[in-house]
């Protein structure tokens, strides 16, 4: 390991200017995939990195690839990234962080006039959040071929259906020229705040991620029978909301139920026809299981599965459980984890291995080429949220780290 250090007030100014694009009252970011200011903030990406000295190319999903040459150009490069797109009331370092990350590297390696063996890619996923178009890490998973590229250019807008990613993409002119699936990677790395509070708790900068959670996405449809909320008794009711709340509070029961490790979330509800004096005939509504074993999600699918018909019955309504996506826990390249942990050895920082609560691109990437992670704390654990905050000096140690496993392996 060489040891070398970024510029840490030059990662943060940059990421405070990227902040901007989006910002919210609050101090937050609203940057919706293939949306204007997503857009304005590829722009910006982009221009940093030509800058930087680096090739830019955009594929016909989105992403976003910066090359900085190496010594021999036909040897694969090393990729690091994540992505530009937030949550509706996301944070200023959920994605940016690893992309700005990337672009920091880049121009250490400029300033100090290091030239590495292989060239060092530097990427902006599309669509990684999920939060406009469903489901998450569509970008990555079609580079990975876990989607096809027609499919996920046809997904549409969650609230303005008449709207696809790729449309929106062709608007804000990021329907790139360039084929998706075919680029070697001779590894990747992927730098991120932890977006929960284990690192924080230990007092610990960076967190060495070993892989992964498993995740189950749900679409549930309850359809009962709409009616005048007055005249309509009790015992004749056809209520699709009581039987949909029987089964949301059933979603929390299974998470408790496989703690500590289990999460179990409905984040997302429409309630038809939505008027205070009818009956509600018909609920939607998701579900979000993660457990780090495949056979405990298995399990927690049996569960919901069987008290979802319960519920149905009870009311009796009928009942539409749908399994929208699926990905079994992913452990990642020991070699590349390893190389990780020694540079965090290496600068001294105290360190802890991790497994990432959350999706991220290096899922996906783990399918193509050797994948790591590098986490650092985030103030009270809170991601996806306007609020959301790190301390310059763990996103520093973070990158320092991110530096040194990625000339590991350029130079190897």
């Amino acid at each position: 390991m060489r040891n070398l250090q970024v510029n840490g007030e030059r990662l943060w100014a940059s990421l405070m200017e990227l902040a901007r694009i989006g910002a919210t009252p609050k101090g937050g970011v609203c940057r919706l995939a293939a949306s204007d200011l997503d857009g304005e903030a590829r722009r910006l990406f982009i221009r940093w990195c030509e800058e930087a000295g680096c090739t830019v190319a955009v594929d016909r999903i989105g992403n976003i690839f910066a090359r900085r040459p190496g010594r021999n150009p036909a040897l694969p490069p090393v990729m690091t990234g994540s992505h530009l797109d937030t949550q509706p009331t996301g944070g200023r370092f959920d994605g940016a962080y690893g992309v700005l990350a990337g672009l920091e590297i880049v121009r250490t390696l400029n300033d100090l006039g290091y030239e590495t063996e292989a060239p060092v890619e530097i990427v902006a996923w599309t669509n990684e959040e999920g939060s406009r178009f469903s489901p998450a890490m569509v970008g990555s998973g079609v580079f990975a071929g876990v989607f096809a590229l027609e499919g996920a250019l046809a997904t549409r807008d969650n609230n303005a259906p008449e709207l696809s990613l790729g449309a929106e993409l062709e608007r804000i002119g990021f329907a790139g020229p360039e084929r998706v699936a075919g680029r070697e990677v001779a590894a990747y790395f992927e730098a991120h705040i932890e977006q929960g509070p284990i690192l924080e708790a230990a007092g610990k900068p960076v967190g060495i991620v070993t892989g992964a959670q498993g995740q189950r996405w749900y679409e549930i449809t309850v359809t009962g029978q709409e009616a005048h909320a007055g005249p309509t008794p009790m015992p004749r009711r056809k209520d699709a909301l009581v039987g949909a709340a029987r089964m949301i509070d059933a979603v929390n029961r299974i998470g408790h139920a496989h703690a500590p490790h289990a999460c179990a979330t409905v984040g997302f509800v429409q309630v038809s026809p939505n008027s205070r004096n009818t009956i509600p005939g018909r609920v939607f509504f998701t579900v979000d299981f993660r457990h780090p074993e495949d056979a405990v999600l298995t399990q927690m699918d049996r569960e919901l599965r069987a008290a979802c018909a319960e519920a149905a019955a009870s009311q009796r309504l009928e009942l539409a459980v749908e399994e929208f996506w699926y990905f079994p826990p992913t452990a990642f390249d020991p070699a590349l984890v390893g190389a990780v942990r020694d540079a965090a050895t290496a600068q001294g920082y105290p360190h802890q291995d991790i497994v990432s609560g959350a999706g991220h691109d290096a899922v996906y990437m783990a399918r193509v080429a050797p994948t790591a992670m590098v986490f650092v704390p985030c103030v009270g654990g809170i991601s996806h949220n306007e609020i959301e905050d790190a301390k310059p000096a763990d996103l520093t140690a973070g990158c320092n780290v991110l530096l040194n496993a990625v000339l590991h392996v350029a130079e190897a």
